[in-house]
């Protein structure tokens, strides 16, 4: 009976993942679902895609562990946060695409919002920046462009929700208009100092308080699946968002313990303990994770393009078949040559924060090819972690502390991404065991709720490392490179 169900639902796929009472993972099933790039810059996904895939991948787990829905104690759910969903609370249609975190087609509104001197207030309440990437300006953009939408919205007729609650609506029947803490943080309308949605900010944004989900710890009580789902009702015990997940996954439970997640995007995250720590270098204060109704806060760093570059080697420039390759390439990329690439295919995120960004290479020769735009690609990873470390070091330092990095996510199984990080931050890399660290998260949040798995401290115990990358490059030769990189993003940037 110490089984969890996972449900990873991410920006290019859902997955659903058995965990055994041992917490390691049983089965694995994965189904991919259609971009839609409407126009530059936006990205949204279809909402049925969503929920139609998260269940197929969840029934697949269960039935590739040999378990029925009676042996599984609970779900936990993690996301891919910001992205924004309305519909219909009677229906449960969508009326409008989700809109991806990634999408900046709100960035003129954002640049206006600062014009007009509303950031340092947003800013203080919600511990963000005015910027597209956060839910806030994609649910007015949608009120704006749907008809009749905010009326509705006002007369309690619609739900908004981030793709937690779009999918608790689903697994529930419709029963639960539910998000956790995490989830609610990322959205620009949440105070996470009071703990409530903002009015000021709903208010601001003409946002009705009407349409918003009421907001629980991450372990807490958001339901029970309907029953036709899945051959038998499954509570639903744990729900964070994915970099909070894999915050919780890495057991960075102290105040400087610190994980980089290496997705989609990257993000950086740094446990500050029951304090928020205000940035002054364009990092985000946000809530680590809510337990007992008692907040952790973090600073994180925003990367939008990680994995996303080498989809990008793969599927637009077509110098690679799958992301495996990009390894072997890189090695054997001729050392002569120092590409440097500028991943701002969707602008720069911390501490940068331009949406307007776009993207550049710099260093070209007439040899350049494929080996030395795989490096480069692996490289702009590394080059922009240091950049979030940096800005971390300098708004939140302990005397002596020389944070080991704790690194999941696909591209984290790339040895020489990975040895390169270390080279260009000068501090040690552990990657764990268990690389599935943001299911990981969500599925102890929902088992320890559930009382077949351990707490806290024993399972920080149980979190082993798999290899430690340890830095190399001369310090001379590391402080060249990255001063190159910082010439590179301020050409991208016309600085």
């Amino acid at each position: 009976m110490g089984h969890i169900l996972a449900l990873d639902q991410g920006t290019t796929s859902s997955r659903g993942i058995v965990f055994g009472p041992d917490m390691r993972i049983v089965a694995v099933a994965q189904e991919e679902f259609a971009q839609h790039y409407p126009a530059s810059g936006w990205v949204e996904h279809d909402a049925a895609d969503l929920w139609a895939t998260t269940a197929a991948t969840a029934r697949a787990a269960i039935e590739r562990a040999g378990l029925s829905a009676r042996d599984i104690a609970a779900i936990g759910i993690t996301n891919q946060r910001e992205t924004t969903l309305i519909w219909d609370r009677k229906t449960g249609r969508p009326i409008h695409r989700a809109i991806v975190w990634q999408d900046r087609r709100t960035a003129d509104f954002c640049t206006a919002l600062r014009e007009a001197g509303h950031e340092p207030m947003i800013t203080e309440r919600t511990g963000l920046l005015a910027d597209p990437y956060f839910s806030a300006t994609k649910v007015k953009y949608i009120l704006d462009n749907v008809d009749g939408a905010r009326e509705r919205a006002r007369a309690g007729e619609l739900a908004f929700g981030t793709v937690d609650s779009w999918l608790i609506w689903n697994l529930t029947g419709g029963r639960a208009h539910v998000t956790d803490a995490t989830n609610a943080a990322r959205t620009m309308l949440y105070d996470i100092h009071k703990g409530r949605w903002s009015r000021t900010i709903c208010d601001l944004f003409d946002i009705p308080l009407e349409m918003l989900p009421e907001v629980r710890d991450c372990a807490a009580d958001f339901g029970h699946t309907r029953a036709d789902l899945f051959g038998h009702e499954i509570p639903i015990l744990g729900v964070a968002g994915d970099q909070q997940a894999a915050t919780i996954g890495q057991a960075c439970f102290k105040p400087g313990m610190l994980k980089s997640t290496y997705g989609t995007g990257c993000f950086a995250v740094l446990n500050t303990g029951a304090a928020p720590v205000a940035s002054s270098n364009k990092l985000l204060t946000t809530i680590a994770y809510q337990l007992d109704g008692t907040p952790t806060y973090a600073l994180e760093g925003s990367i939008f393009i990680a994995g996303a570059v080498v989809q990008w080697l793969r599927d637009g420039l077509k110098v690679i078949r799958s992301a495996p390759e990009t390894q072997g390439l890189a090695e054997s990329a001729d050392a002569g040559q120092d590409l440097i690439l500028v991943p701002a295919f969707v602008g720069l995120g911390a501490p940068y924060w331009n949406p307007q960004a776009r993207g550049a290479v710099f260093g070209l020769t007439r040899n350049s090819g494929p080996a030395e735009f795989a490096r480069a690609a692996l490289e702009s990873v590394g080059y922009q972690t240091r950049d979030l470390l940096e800005a971390m070091q300098a708004d939140w330092t302990r005397e002596g502390a020389q944070p080991t990095l704790r690194v999941d996510g696909g591209m984290a199984a790339n040895d020489y991404a990975m040895q390169f990080l270390s080279d260009i931050i000068g501090a040690p890399v552990d990657r764990p065991e268990v690389l599935e660290t943001t299911a990981l998260g969500a599925a102890w949040l929902a088992g320890q709720r559930a009382g077949v798995w351990p707490g806290m401290a024993e399972f920080a115990r149980g979190w082993a490392v798999e290899r430690q990358f340890t830095a190399r490059m001369d310090e001379d030769l590391r402080a060249a490179r990255y001063a190159r990189w910082v010439r590179a993003v301020n050409a991208t940037l016309g600085v």
